[in-house]
């Protein structure tokens, strides 16, 4: 698979689900736990920049390899894991108040994210 088809195929997922999720369920889970420190009109930039990287590292490591849907979606959670606990360790460790929750949490929607995105990329790559 190409790349840029590997990275179509891994960006419509991704960005539909980190959609729900931060459409439905993150904002009111954020608020209640790291509201003091939320802006209220986020940096795009920054998040573009973030979805763009993020797609091109999973479409190098991941979606963009030979492999089955499954091991993909392996690969995927590992990745999605490795990720999101760079920033939330980080934060756990270097922020006063950063609560445990956060962290459990975003390490968990991180891994599931990554790896149904791998998953749905790598099968949508075989089918299209």
């Amino acid at each position: 698979m190409s790349f840029i088809k590997a990275y179509i195929m891994t960006l419509v997922p991704f960005v539909v689900l980190d959609g729900l999720w931060l459409g439905l369920v993150a904002p009111k889970f954020y608020r209640s736990q790291i509201g003091f420190i939320m802006t209220k009109n986020p940096n795009w930039i920054a998040a573009v920049a973030f979805y763009l990287l993020y797609i091109a590292g999973m479409v190098v490591f991941i979606t963009g390899r030979e492999g089955t849907p499954m091991q993909a979606a392996l690969r995927g959670a590992l990745f999605g894991l490795v990720c999101y606990a760079t920033y939330d360790l980080t934060n756990l460790a270097t922020l006063e108040g950063w609560p445990v929750l956060v962290t459990v949490v975003d390490l968990c929607w991180g891994a599931f994210l990554t790896a149904t995105t791998s998953f749905a990329a790598t099968f949508l790559g075989r089918v299209f």
